[in-house]
Protein backbone atom coordinates (compact mmCIF):
# COMPACT_ATOMS: atom_id res chain seq x y z
CA UNK A 1 0.00 0.00 0.00
CA UNK A 2 1.32 3.64 -0.89
CA UNK A 3 1.72 6.35 1.53
CA UNK A 4 -0.35 9.23 0.80
CA UNK A 5 1.92 12.71 1.56
CA UNK A 6 0.12 14.94 3.17
CA UNK A 7 0.90 18.49 2.88
CA UNK A 8 -0.03 20.93 5.67
CA UNK A 9 0.46 24.97 5.22
CA UNK A 10 2.58 26.19 8.13
CA UNK A 11 1.56 29.92 9.27
CA UNK A 12 4.32 32.64 8.89
CA UNK A 13 5.62 33.95 11.85
CA UNK A 14 2.54 31.65 13.81
CA UNK A 15 2.97 33.11 17.97
CA UNK A 16 5.37 35.66 17.07
CA UNK A 17 4.98 38.37 19.45
CA UNK A 18 8.23 41.27 20.77
CA UNK A 19 7.43 43.89 23.62
CA UNK A 20 9.73 46.76 25.02
CA UNK A 21 10.76 50.67 24.37
CA UNK A 22 6.84 51.64 24.28
CA UNK A 23 5.48 49.10 21.71
CA UNK A 24 4.28 45.86 21.58
CA UNK A 25 4.33 43.09 18.08
CA UNK A 26 2.40 40.82 17.80
CA UNK A 27 1.76 38.29 14.44
CA UNK A 28 -2.23 37.91 14.80
CA UNK A 29 -4.64 34.67 14.34
CA UNK A 30 -5.15 33.64 11.05
CA UNK A 31 -8.44 35.12 9.55
CA UNK A 32 -10.17 35.04 6.59
CA UNK A 33 -9.75 37.97 4.06
CA UNK A 34 -10.98 39.00 0.79
CA UNK A 35 -10.42 41.38 -1.95
CA UNK A 36 -13.13 42.83 -3.32
CA UNK A 37 -14.22 45.15 -6.11
CA UNK A 38 -17.11 46.00 -7.08
CA UNK A 39 -18.80 48.93 -9.59
CA UNK A 40 -21.51 51.41 -6.98
CA UNK A 41 -25.04 49.64 -8.45
CA UNK A 42 -23.54 46.83 -6.33
CA UNK A 43 -22.39 48.09 -3.19
CA UNK A 44 -25.40 48.37 -1.32
CA UNK A 45 -25.98 44.37 -2.09
CA UNK A 46 -22.79 44.00 -1.01
CA UNK A 47 -23.64 45.39 2.10
CA UNK A 48 -26.29 43.42 2.68
CA UNK A 49 -24.47 40.14 2.15
CA UNK A 50 -21.08 41.25 4.49
CA UNK A 51 -24.07 42.38 7.16
CA UNK A 52 -21.67 45.35 7.09
CA UNK A 53 -22.02 48.72 5.37
CA UNK A 54 -19.20 48.83 2.47
CA UNK A 55 -16.98 52.24 3.21
CA UNK A 56 -17.42 54.73 0.34
CA UNK A 57 -14.83 57.16 2.11
CA UNK A 58 -11.21 57.45 1.52
CA UNK A 59 -9.28 56.11 4.50
CA UNK A 60 -12.14 54.80 5.99
CA UNK A 61 -12.89 51.24 7.39
CA UNK A 62 -16.23 50.12 9.33
CA UNK A 63 -16.23 47.34 11.86
CA UNK A 64 -19.12 44.37 13.04
CA UNK A 65 -18.94 41.29 14.78
CA UNK A 66 -15.28 40.11 14.43
CA UNK A 67 -15.52 41.89 10.03
CA UNK A 68 -13.85 44.85 9.51
CA UNK A 69 -13.81 46.35 5.76
CA UNK A 70 -11.24 48.99 4.76
CA UNK A 71 -11.38 50.96 1.61
CA UNK A 72 -8.80 50.54 -0.33
CA UNK A 73 -10.04 52.56 -3.40
CA UNK A 74 -13.10 53.91 -5.21
CA UNK A 75 -14.30 50.06 -6.00
CA UNK A 76 -11.70 48.45 -4.31
CA UNK A 77 -12.06 47.28 -0.31
CA UNK A 78 -10.08 44.36 1.92
CA UNK A 79 -12.59 42.14 3.77
CA UNK A 80 -11.14 40.66 7.20
CA UNK A 81 -13.46 37.76 8.93
CA UNK A 82 -12.15 36.97 12.87
CA UNK A 83 -15.23 35.76 13.73
CA UNK A 84 -15.02 32.56 11.47
CA UNK A 85 -17.11 33.68 8.78
CA UNK A 86 -16.81 33.16 4.94
CA UNK A 87 -16.39 36.42 3.09
CA UNK A 88 -16.20 34.82 0.19
CA UNK A 89 -19.29 32.84 0.51
CA UNK A 90 -21.40 35.29 1.75
CA UNK A 91 -20.50 37.34 -1.62
CA UNK A 92 -21.96 34.26 -3.89
CA UNK A 93 -25.10 35.16 -4.37
CA UNK A 94 -25.08 38.77 -5.21
CA UNK A 95 -25.89 39.77 -8.61
CA UNK A 96 -24.40 43.12 -9.19
CA UNK A 97 -21.31 42.93 -10.96
CA UNK A 98 -18.20 42.39 -8.22
CA UNK A 99 -15.01 40.49 -7.91
CA UNK A 100 -14.51 38.45 -4.73
CA UNK A 101 -11.41 36.40 -3.89
CA UNK A 102 -10.32 34.56 -0.91
CA UNK A 103 -6.52 36.18 -0.28
CA UNK A 104 -6.86 34.81 3.27
CA UNK A 105 -3.47 32.78 2.62
CA UNK A 106 -1.90 35.62 1.29
CA UNK A 107 -1.64 38.14 3.98
CA UNK A 108 -0.30 38.06 7.26
CA UNK A 109 -1.41 40.75 9.90
CA UNK A 110 0.79 42.23 12.92
CA UNK A 111 -0.49 44.11 15.54
CA UNK A 112 1.49 47.62 16.76
CA UNK A 113 0.65 48.33 20.20
CA UNK A 114 1.84 51.19 22.57
CA UNK A 115 2.67 54.49 22.98
CA UNK A 116 5.33 54.05 20.57
CA UNK A 117 3.40 52.28 17.93
CA UNK A 118 3.24 55.60 15.44
CA UNK A 119 6.75 55.98 15.92
CA UNK A 120 7.62 52.15 15.27
CA UNK A 121 5.88 52.52 11.85
CA UNK A 122 7.14 55.78 11.11
CA UNK A 123 10.55 54.61 11.04
CA UNK A 124 9.30 53.32 7.27
CA UNK A 125 6.32 54.70 6.42
CA UNK A 126 6.09 58.35 5.08
CA UNK A 127 2.27 58.74 6.31
CA UNK A 128 1.53 61.49 8.47
CA UNK A 129 0.24 58.86 11.50
CA UNK A 130 -1.37 61.42 14.08
CA UNK A 131 -4.42 61.13 15.38
CA UNK A 132 -5.58 64.69 13.76
CA UNK A 133 -4.45 62.99 10.39
CA UNK A 134 -4.74 59.35 10.71
CA UNK A 135 -7.80 59.19 13.43
CA UNK A 136 -8.60 55.24 14.69
CA UNK A 137 -10.80 53.80 11.90
CA UNK A 138 -8.42 54.99 9.28
CA UNK A 139 -6.86 52.65 6.82
CA UNK A 140 -4.70 53.06 3.66
CA UNK A 141 -2.84 51.30 1.64
CA UNK A 142 0.80 52.37 1.94
CA UNK A 143 4.13 51.56 1.72
CA UNK A 144 7.17 50.58 4.91
CA UNK A 145 10.41 50.80 3.77
CA UNK A 146 10.84 48.82 0.32
CA UNK A 147 7.51 46.64 0.50
CA UNK A 148 3.56 47.39 0.05
CA UNK A 149 1.19 47.26 3.38
CA UNK A 150 -2.08 47.77 4.35
CA UNK A 151 -2.69 49.92 7.66
CA UNK A 152 -5.38 50.28 10.03
CA UNK A 153 -5.28 52.17 13.26
CA UNK A 154 -7.39 50.49 15.06
CA UNK A 155 -6.68 51.96 18.60
CA UNK A 156 -4.90 55.65 19.59
CA UNK A 157 -1.82 53.49 20.24
CA UNK A 158 -2.80 50.71 18.47
CA UNK A 159 -2.09 49.60 14.37
CA UNK A 160 -3.09 46.93 12.65
CA UNK A 161 -0.23 45.90 9.53
CA UNK A 162 -1.82 43.69 7.07
CA UNK A 163 1.68 42.39 4.30
CA UNK A 164 1.80 39.74 1.56
CA UNK A 165 3.17 36.30 3.43
CA UNK A 166 6.05 36.66 1.22
CA UNK A 167 6.78 40.20 2.50
CA UNK A 168 6.41 39.36 6.16
CA UNK A 169 9.90 38.71 6.84
CA UNK A 170 10.93 41.98 5.57
CA UNK A 171 8.04 43.49 7.69
CA UNK A 172 8.51 41.61 11.20
CA UNK A 173 12.35 42.36 10.78
CA UNK A 174 11.47 46.04 9.89
CA UNK A 175 9.23 46.46 12.96
CA UNK A 176 10.82 44.55 15.38
CA UNK A 177 14.47 46.71 14.50
CA UNK A 178 12.29 50.47 14.82
CA UNK A 179 10.50 49.60 17.96
CA UNK A 180 14.01 48.43 19.43
CA UNK A 181 15.19 51.61 18.28
CA UNK A 182 12.08 53.55 19.72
Amino acid sequence: MAKVAIATRQLAHAGKSLGGHGVSLKVLEPAHRMSLRARPAAIAALSKALGIALPEKAKSSAAKAGRTVLWLGPDEWLVIDEAGGDPVADCASVKGLHSAVDVSHRNVGIAVVGPNAAATINAGCPQDLSLQAFPVGAASRTVLGKVEMVLLRTGEDAFRVECWRSFSDYVWGFLSEAARDG
